[in-house]
């Protein structure tokens, strides 16, 4: 006799790939995708960063061996230098554990289960709203999750009086908090730097950990230490200028953006250690756990991003690169929110320009964003974010006109937010 077995329920479909891949399927010549978080150039085709071009064209390697298990030292360094500028990583010295990791994702994956295993926090508390898989990662530790408010819809701003509030009543020491560092995914809003001194003041005095995902730093602004000073900030307040026994920092770093190597999978994680612990044991632990998960991390990507920012000219190159993105993404902002404006759309539409990095929350119903993509073969996520990398100056004028007509038909209605 067979022995039975319970079927295991089907996990819905990514909602993100999911949509991708209707796009990919829908034969409608005017469709416009405001999905996927990668940057398109002008005539929506994928762009290779001219230093990334360049840096190819000069690696003669054949060198298909594996990497050491936390991956190459020469990209790792770089990626500390790049993270912490050169002044707080000679600070930091040896209060940091860094190795290189699958993309973001691994890193993030990484750092949930070094943490969960090792600082045992009672909670971790996410953004609501932000990137999915922060979500779907801590998820698998155990560690129980809590939402903190993040965006406020009617202001279309940080919530800051709300974030603050809930980790005062709910968080312990020991607990994680995720923040992202810049750009914030999904909703393009970022704290100021006065609002950052706010929530330093509050993970100091409570003892938080704070993880910082670090996705785009240099894609937001056009330029990477702009991008990490929010990073270099807490590190300085909460490591160096404080007496208080903070547990530490991580960061979760990301190079899919800002080099454009979304296939790749480059990342990296710095585990910033207290000053009276040794960073020995930390990074043991993180070989130990990457040994199980990978055993090793792309060579191909890592050597690219370290030929890069090893040479100074290809390193200028690239900051021209980054600046050639960024100044796309805002001109595109600029132009829907024209197009917006002179079209009489209900609504105000001036949070498009004010927000930052790859995606807007647009403010559209979950309602609205069926109708665009039914009638107009518009897509983005049922949130209402938007990729603006989709956006070009033969479709805006048609993404305007959808967005206007959808507003149209339900004025009055509680659908406009």
């Amino acid at each position: 006799m067979c022995e039975q077995y319970l079927d295991l329920p089907i996990t819905p479909v990514d909602t993100a790939f999911g949509l991708m891949a209707e796009y990919d399927a829908d034969p409608h010549p005017s469709k416009v995708s405001l999905i996927a978080g990668a940057y398109r150039d002008e005539n929506g085709s994928p762009w290779v960063l001219p230093s990334v071009q360049e840096a190819k064209a000069r690696l003669k390697d054949d060198n298909h061996e594996y990497l050491g298990i936390a991956g190459s030292p020469a990209f790792v360094n770089l990626a500390l230098l790049l993270t912490f500028g050169s002044k707080l990583t000679t600070k930091l010295n040896k209060n940091i554990a860094s190795i290189q990791t699958v993309s973001g994702t691994g890193a993030n994956h990484m750092v949930a289960v070094f943490l969960a295993r090792h600082l045992r926090p009672a909670r971790v508390f996410i953004p609501e709203p932000t990137w999915i898989n922060h979500q779907t990662i801590w998820a698998q530790t155990g560690v129980p999750l809590e939402d903190y408010p993040y965006y406020e819809p009617q202001s279309r701003s940080v919530d800051l009086d709300g974030m603050l509030s809930l980790l005062e009543d709910k968080a312990e020491a020991n607990d994680v908090v995720i923040l992202q560092a810049c750009a914030h995914n999904p909703t393009g809003v970022d704290l100021s730097r006065s609002q950052w001194a706010q929530v330093m003041e509050l993970v100091l005095r409570k003892k938080l950990y704070v993880v910082f995902d670090s996705a785009y730093q240099g894609f937001a602004t056009g330029d990477p230490d702009t991008d990490a000073w929010v990073i270099r900030y807490f590190t300085e307040e909460l490591l160096f200028d404080s007496d208080s026994e903070c547990p530490g920092l991580c960061v979760a770093q990301s190079f899919s953006k800002n080099f454009g190597l979304y296939g790749e999978r480059v990342g990296a994680i710095h585990l910033v250690v207290p000053r009276h612990l040794s960073p020995q044991g930390a990074l043991s632990e993180l070989k130990t756990l990457a040994r199980a998960e990978y055993s090793n991390p792309p060579r191909f990507g890592a050597r690219i991003v370290e030929t890069i920012l090893a040479n100074d000219e290809l390193k200028r190159q690239w900051k021209r690169d980054l600046v050639t993105m960024s100044s796309r993404i805002k001109a595109m902002r600029r132009i829907l929110c024209k197009q917006l404006e002179e079209q009489n759309t209900p609504g105000d539409w001036s949070h498009i320009e004010s927000q930052i990095g790859m995606f807007s929350y647009t403010g559209l119903s979950a309602m609205m964003v069926a109708r665009l993509r039914t009638q107009f073969h518009i897509y983005l996520l049922p949130s209402g974010r938007a990729s603006i990398c989709g956006l070009n100056v033969g479709n805006a004028d048609y993404v305007a006109s959808a967005i206007k007509q959808v507003f149209g038909e339900v004025i009055g209605s509680h659908e406009i937010a």
